[in-house]
C-alpha cells in the first residue's frame, strides 16, 4: 500500500483519546486479547511473583531531601498503591530505623475525592521546604491539578495557591509569589499541547489578575516554556532563569531580571543550564562552541554577576571535559560542591568538584564498580548527596555520600529477588552498517550453550540523548532469567551513552544509523550462537516503541516476539497527535519535504505491508498516555487487523505514559508480557 496523506488516512477517528468509538474498540480488543495471555496456565504464577515484587515492603524508600536534616518519599506496596508521601529525619534513616510520619495518603485521598489520583511529585519552597505545591494527576497523565500543602500542620493551606488541571511549570519565587507558565488564556498552548506564557502570580490573585512577564510562541516546539529558581544557600534567590524551548533540544535561555524583565542569554542554542554553586552557572553544551574554545559535551561555567552585568556576552570556562569513552550523565550541585556522574563505556562514577580560586578540584567518590550510579537528591544545606547504585545482577543499594569529605555510607540495599550467582554478564560490540562499534550487555546464565537456542530479549531506546545503562529488574530476573531467558540491552546511536555526538549521530536525516545499529546487534547475536531468529524477541517503548515498529516492517525475518510499549507508530501525522510536535527536533518536520521523504522510508504505520512474514505482536498503551497519544498504538493495531495479521492488544484505561497507574497494574503488565515471549520464544 503506498502512504496515505493523514487526511486519507481511515483511522483518524482513533486519535480522539476519549472517544466513545476509540474506546469501545479499545474495550474489544482487550476483551479479545488478554484471555489468549490470561488463560495460559504460566500467567497466574508470573503475575502472583510480579505482585510480590511490586507490592514489597522491603523495596528502598526513593527518599530526597527537604529542609533540613529531613528526607521525604512517596511510598507504594500492597496496603497504599496508590502511596502515601512521608517524611523522616536524615539521622533516623541511617540509623536504619526511620520513625515516618505521613504527610499525604493518596489512596484516602482518592477514595474521599472519588478520584483516580496518581502522585506526580511535590515542588517545595525552599530552603525550609514547608509549603509545598502537590502534583495531581488524574489517572497517570502528564496533565495535573496543583494544590498547596503545609507539611508542617499536615493540611492543605486555606485559600492557598491552586493551579487547574494542565501541563503547568511552577517555581517558587517567595511564599506569596510564584512564577507559572500555563495556559492563562484559552489556547495559550503550542501546537505539541504545551504552555508557553508566564506570569507572576501572587497570593490571592486570580489568574487574570497575573503579571505576564514573558511569552514565548504558539509554534515553539520542546515541551513548553519553564523556569528554574537559582538560590543561596541560605533561600536568598541568586537567579531566576526562564527557558523557551524552539524544539526538542534547541532553547532559548533568559535572565529574568527583578521578576519582571527578561534578558536573554548568549548561550548555544543546543545547551542545557545544570545548576548553581559558589557564585557560578552550571552549563553542558550539546553542540561545539567554536568562538569561546569549548566544545560539544562539554561542562562548563559562567560568573553569575558577570551573567547579570553582560548577559549578551557571556564568558564559558571549561570545568570537565569527557574523553571519548565519557558523557556528563548528570550534573547536581549541593551547598559548596558542584557534583558529576561521568559514564565511561556505559559504566558510571561520581565526582565531586569545589572550585578554589580559577579553577575546579575534582576526587572521585567511592562507590560500586560497574554500575549505573544516579544521584538521586543533593541537599542545599550540607554537601550530602544520595546515590543510587544498579547493576544487572546486583540488588539496587542506597548510599549517602559527603561530596566534601567523600566519605560515603551503604544505607540501604535491596535484598535478592532472584539468585544472581547462577548469572553473568558481558559487554560486547557491534560493528554497524557504517563500521561504527555498537556496545550492547548480555546477561546470561553461566552455562548458557552457544549453540543458538537461546531465548533471548532484546531491549533498546536510541534516542533523545538518553542512555540505556545496567539496571537491577527483579521481575525480569525472576520471570524471564530463571526461567531459561537471556536479556540483552543495546547501547545504540540516538541515546547518551557516548555523549551528545552518539545522539546527534541519528537525528532527523541521520535516524537510520540508530535501527542500523539495532540490527547489526540482533545479527550479532545470532552470529554468536547466543540466539536464532525463533527465539529472539525485542521489547521497547515509546520511542523504543517506535525502533520495534521499523524492526518489524524492516527486518521481521530477523524476530519471532516483538513487544511495543507506548509506541511512537505513525510518524508522518506524529506532529498534530499528543505532543508529537515538541520532537521534531528529534525526527524531523513531516511538512519539510526532505524530512518528509525521511520519515516515509522507516514510519511503520506507513510501512506495514500484506503479505510480510511479521511475527505475532503485542501492542501496549494507556488511554490516560498524554505524552505519545494512545492512537499510534491504536492504528498500528487497526492496519495489522486490516491486512489479516495475528496479534495482541492491550489498552490500559490508565496509566498515562508508565502504561501502569498502580502496582497492581505494573504487575499486570509484567505478567502480559512474559507469558508472551514465552508463547513466542519458549513454546
Amino acid at each position: 500500500m503506498g502512504a496515505a496523506a493523514p487526511d486519507d488516512d481511515p483511522y483518524t477517528w482513533m486519535e480522539e483519546i476519549e472517544g466513545a468509538r476509540a474506546l469501545d474498540w479499545a474495550k474489544a480488543e482487550n476483551a479479545r486479547s488478554l484471555p489468549q495471555l490470561q488463560n495460559d496456565p504460566r500467567y497466574g504464577g508470573l503475575y502472583a511473583d510480579a505482585l510480590k515484587i511490586a507490592t514489597a515492603k522491603d523495596r528502598i524508600p526513593a527518599v530526597g531531601f527537604a529542609g533540613k536534616g529531613m528526607l521525604r518519599d512517596h511510598w507504594q506496596d500492597a496496603d497504599h498503591v496508590r502511596g502515601i508521601w512521608r517524611e523522616t529525619s536524615v539521622e533516623s534513616y541511617r540509623a536504619g530505623s526511620p520513625q515516618w510520619k505521613t504527610l499525604i495518603d493518596l489512596d484516602a485521598l482518592a477514595k474521599a475525592e472519588s478520584a483516580n489520583w496518581v502522585w506526580k511529585g511535590a515542588t517545595c519552597l525552599a530552603p525550609d521546604d514547608r509549603y509545598c505545591l502537590i502534583n495531581l494527576s488524574n489517572g497517570g497523565k502528564d496533565a495535573v491539578e496543583l494544590r498547596e500543602f503545609d507539611t508542617q500542620t499536615g493540611k492543605w493551606v486555606e485559600g492557598g495557591f491552586r493551579l487547574p488541571e494542565g501541563k503547568a511549570d511552577v517555581s517558587w519565587i517567595d511564599h506569596d509569589t510564584l512564577l507559572v507558565v500555563d495556559e492563562f488564556e484559552k489556547g495559550q498552548l503550542t501546537t505539541s499541547g504545551y504552555p508557553y506564557v508566564a506570569r507572576i502570580l501572587k497570593r490571592g490573585q486570580t489568574y487574570a489578575q497575573a503579571r505576564q512577564v514573558f511569552t514565548g510562541q504558539k509554534d515553539d516546539g520542546g515541551y513548553g516554556v519553564s523556569s528554574v529558581v537559582y538560590r543561596e544557600a541560605d533561600g536568598r534567590v541568586a537567579a531566576v532563569i526562564i527557558e523557551r524551548p524552539l524544539d526538542t533540544f534547541n532553547s532559548e535561555y533568559y535572565l529574568l531580571v527583578d521578576n519582571e524583565r527578561p534578558l536573554k542569554l548568549d548561550i548555544p542554542k543546543k545547551s542545557q543550564i545544570e545548576g548553581y554553586v559558589s557564585d557560578r552557572l552550571l552549563v553542558t553544551l550539546e553542540e561545539d562552541w567554536s568562538a569561546k574554545g569549548v566544545k560539544e559535551g562539554d561542562l562548563v561555567d559562567f560568573d553569575l554577576a558577570a551573567v547579570k552585568a553582560k548577559p549578551g556576552d557571556l564568558k564559558p570556562t571549561l570545568v570537565l571535559r569527557p574523553t571519548m569513552s565519557q558523557s556528563v550523565e548528570q550534573v547536581r550541585t549541593t551547598k559548596d560542591r558542584l557534583v558529576v556522574v561521568l559514564l565511561d563505556n556505559v559504566k558510571g562514577q561520581v565526582r565531586s568538584l569545589k572550585r578554589a580560586g580559577n579553577a575546579w578540584t575534582s576526587t572521585t567518590l567511592d562507590l560500586p564498580k560497574d554500575s549505573t550510579l544516579t544521584i538521586a537528591s543533593a541537599s542545599d544545606h550540607d554537601d550530602a548527596v544520595v546515590v543510587n547504585a544498579a547493576s544487572f545482577l546486583s540488588p539496587n543499594s542506597q548510599w549517602l555520600a559527603d561530596a566534601a569529605g567523600g566519605k560515603t555510607q551503604q544505607m540501604r540495599s535491596l535484598p535478592a529477588r532472584f539468585d544472581a550467582s547462577k548469572y553473568a554478564v558481558d559487554q560486547y560490540w557491534a560493528t554497524s552498517k557504517d563500521g561504527t562499534k555498537v556496545p550492547y550487555f548480555v546477561v546470561h546464565a553461566k552455562d548458557m550453550k552457544l549453540d543458538g537456542s537461546n531465548p533471548t530479549l532484546l531491549n533498546a531506546y536510541g534516542g533523545f540523548l538518553i542512555s540505556q545503562s545496567p539496571n537491577y529488574i527483579p521481575t525480569q530476573g525472576k520471570l524471564w532469567l530463571d526461567k531459561g531467558g537471556v536479556f540483552v540491552v543495546a547501547n545504540i546511536r540516538g541515546g547518551g551513552e557516548f555523549g551528545p555526538r552518539w545522539h546527534n549521530a541519528g537525528l532527523k536525516l541521520k535516524r537510520m544509523v540508530v535501527y542500523d545499529d539495532f540490527f547489526a546487534v540482533s545479527e550479532d547475536l545470532i552470529a554468536r550462537k547466543i540466539t536464532n531468529p525463533k527465539k529472539l524477541g525485542i521489547v521497547g517503548g515509546s520511542n523504543g516503541g517506535l525502533l520495534m515498529g521499523v524492526a518489524l516492517t524492516r527486518r521481521p525475518e530477523l524476530y519471532n516476539a516483538v513487544i511495543i510499549q507506548v509506541p511512537l507508530f505513525d510518524m508522518i501525522a506524529y506532529d498534530h497527535i499528543g505532543a508529537g510536535a515538541s520532537w521534531i527536533g528529534e525526527y524531523g518536520d513531516p511538512k519539510v519535504p526532505e524530512e518528509r521523504a525521511m520519515l516515509m522510508t522507516y514510519s511503520p504505520y506507513q510501512n506495514l505491508k500484506p503479505g510480510q512474514p511479521y511475527p505475532r505482536v503485542f501492542i501496549e498503551t494507556s488511554t490516560k498516555d498524554d505524552r505519545v497519544h494512545p492512537a499510534h498504538a491504536r492504528k498500528a493495531a487497526a492496519r495489522l487487523k486490516e491486512y489479516g495479521y495475528d496479534y495482541l492488544y492491550w489498552e490500559n484505561i490508565d496509566g498515562g505514559h508508565a502504561a501502569a497507574a498502580n502496582l497492581n497494574e505494573r504487575a499486570t503488565r509484567a505478567a502480559l508480557e512474559y507469558t508472551y515471549l514465552m508463547q513466542r520464544l519458549m513454546d
